[in-house]
């Protein structure tokens, strides 16, 4: 087949790793990135931490393309507003039409809004760069008193980061009664919440946000039962909401993401794949459901993969991948702890062990389905984080789990 035309939709990591990997796997037409921030591709973990505190430049998050995507056009600071795949078509947002002969789906996920009454000024997001510069500019001001909506991977790590700039009042507000309890249960969110306690983190889990108090900016959050939290800033981390709107009309499942195969195919279509967080995919490693998944390395594990997928059907080569089965791999810095875990733990909270250490202290903890290892979280210092690393190969020999 002629080279032609590979337009990747998204120019945030999961962009960037699939035109590299394009490349990588012999594709030699053109590749066009399209993403709706001015900025090349930049590490998103660290605006929740060193950027917000002040501590991490723009120039030391952006990522270096590899040599071998230098001929990749970048465009930037637009978004592809519509696709019709049937004709191999995406539209930019300025009306200009971009024919492909492959697509990439990476426009990722967009912070989730609380639909509650209120003023919007002094209400932040943690997303984008611009997002956590607004943030830290209204988090510094002398005497500030936060509120967290959301303790998630988020919400706890801006809490930690705000004690750590010695702002006056951090409250973390869930209606969940631990924080974390979704990836972690219970036990370890349990020994999350006695840590961030310890260092002056404030909470009130187990009630939600009714409103918020304020005329021209936020003044207070209302909560469920009628009292006020006093909230001079507020940043609202309660989860994410896949930008799929672009794909209406193609008889796609975007019930939650984009829905694709066991090699990140898009609609039964061999030109469409997804990649990174909005991809909802089987894991032939577990049990087949498919889910996404919004942890760092996925990114770059769903890039690799589907590059390899979309190249094979571009070139006509025979070679197809074996179905994607990443281990799954998250960590979270918060205060001066870390998380580390490897696998799937939410699999596995009905049977939950402490394999080394102690929750007071350094631990490590395994997760078990049907009595087999499906995820490790290491709570803890350098040690701990080392401790879950050493389990990684026995997660890769496990057998594969049934539904």
């Amino acid at each position: 087949m002629t080279a032609g035309r590979v337009v990747v939709a998204g120019a945030s990591l999961g962009g960037l790793r699939a035109a590299e990997q394009l490349r990588a796997a012999g594709w030699t037409g053109a590749i066009t990135v399209v993403g709706d921030e001015p900025h090349m591709p930049y590490n998103r973990p660290p605006l929740s931490k060193e950027v917000l505190a002040g501590k991490a430049p723009f120039e030391s998050l952006a990522f270096t393309p590899k040599a071998s995507a230098a001929d990749v056009e970048w465009r930037l600071g637009t978004r592809v507003a519509s696709a019709r795949l049937a004709e191999r078509v995406v539209a930019l947002d300025d009306g200009e039409e971009l024919p492909f002969d492959g697509l990439v789906v990476a426009t990722g996920m967009r912070p989730r809004r609380l639909p509650c009454p209120g003023p919007l000024a002094g209400r932040h997001t943690v997303r984008t760069l611009a997002d956590a510069r607004a943030f830290r500019e209204e988090l510094t001001r002398p005497g500030a008193r936060l509120v967290v909506v959301g303790a998630g991977f988020i919400g706890c790590e801006v809490a930690a980061t705000a004690v750590g700039l010695g702002v006056a009042e951090v409250t973390v507000v869930d209606p969940l009664p631990l924080p974390m309890v979704g990836p972690l249960g219970e036990t370890l969110a349990r020994a999350l919440l006695d840590r961030h306690r310890a260092r002056g983190v404030r909470f009130a889990l187990g009630t939600a946000v009714a409103g918020f108090t304020g005329e021209d900016r936020v003044t207070g959050v209302l909560l469920g039962d009628g009292s006020v939290l006093p909230a001079d800033v507020v940043v609202e981390s309660v989860g994410s909401v896949a930008n799929t709107e672009w794909l209406d009309g193609n008889g796609l499942d975007l019930s939650d993401g984009v829905l694709t195969d066991e090699h990140l195919r898009v609609g039964g279509l061999p030109y469409v794949v997804a990649v990174g967080d909005v991809a909802r995919f089987p894991n032939a490693r577990y049990d087949g459901m498919p889910r996404r998944v919004e942890h760092w390395s996925i990114p770059t594990d769903t890039a690799k993969h589907a590059a390899k997928t979309l190249a094979a059907h571009l070139t006509g080569a025979d070679a197809v991948p074996a179905p994607f089965a990443p281990l799954p791999t998250f960590w979270s810095d918060q205060h001066d702890f870390r998380l580390q875990s490897f696998g799937v733990p939410a699999l596995g909270r009905d049977d939950v062990r402490v394999l080394d250490g102690d929750l007071d202290g350094d631990v490590l903890v395994g997760y078990h389905r049907d009595g087999l290892l499906v995820g490790v979280v290491a709570l803890g210092g350098h040690a701990a984080a080392m401790g879950a690393a050493r389990y990684r190969a026995q997660l890769l020999k496990q057998p594969a789990l049934t539904a």
